[in-house]
């Protein structure tokens, strides 16, 4: 999720950056969207995206990468860990682990309340409700009891870095998340489009283990500003 506002920041707007540092996105209607990710998905996983609640609601490229990236390298992999998405805005990665990959645990995804409905609509569209629950989880804040007794290990975080000052929000639930489940990793995948974002990857650095991850479509994704790393506690 990118350039988006959630209750526990400022609000934000693509304008209070200048076209220099950040060019302008384009913003979509409302409309589904049927992904295969280049047929890894037997059944197309259908997403639905919609501004009205935030700039969460639409698809963007890191999340793209990221559920690409887990169903190439991950697929047989998952069956027993415990997936929490962060900053899920329609759920675009969580939603295609559901689809693609055998889990026996339920998987979350999570993003600020006003996200929620988007989050509810497709886990219903892809009929996922028996797999996939989605709760509010604010960066920052405590966790709920749910979250606490669920103890993520597999935690899955696409294009959450999007605004400076939220970047110690979400440096604290990595942080969390992480003590809450020591062996615990995230994949994590963004796109840098101002200077300042490559400071919270200095900061995630100084404190958690923060190592590239080997993807076959690196080349490409890099030339468009992507990242993609395994994040683990020290």
């Amino acid at each position: 999720m990118d350039d988006r506002s959630r209750s526990s920041s400022p609000e934000i707007s693509p304008l209070d950056f200048g076209e220099d540092l950040a060019p302008l996105p384009v913003y979509k209607a409302a409309a589904t969207t049927a992904l295969d990710f280049s047929g890894l998905l037997d059944e197309p996983l259908k997403l639905h995206e919609d501004l009205s609640s935030g700039c969460g609601g639409q698809l963007w490229p890191a999340g793209m990468v990221l559920a690409k990236h887990m169903l190439h390298y991950h697929r047989d992999k998952l069956q027993t860990s415990r997936v929490l998405e962060l900053g899920a805005g329609g759920g675009i990665v969580g939603l295609t682990i559901a689809k693609g990959c055998r889990i026996d645990q339920p998987l979350y995804i999570t993003d600020m309340v006003d996200m929620e409905p988007l989050m509810q609509h497709n886990i219903a569209l892809n009929e996922l409700g028996d797999r996939v629950r989605g709760r509010i989880l604010n960066w920052g804040e405590p966790f709920s009891q749910e979250i606490i007794d669920f103890k993520p290990d597999t935690i899955l975080a696409a294009d959450c870095v999007y605004f400076e000052p939220a970047f110690p929000l979400l440096l604290r639930t990595l942080k969390d998340l992480l003590t809450l489940t020591p062996t615990a990793t995230v994949f994590f995948c963004f796109k840098k489009r101002r200077r300042a974002d490559m400071q919270f990857l200095k900061s995630a650095r100084r404190a958690f283990g923060v190592a590239e991850l080997e993807d076959e479509g690196r080349p490409a994704f890099t030339r468009e500003g992507l990242f993609l790393y395994a994040i683990t506690a020290k």
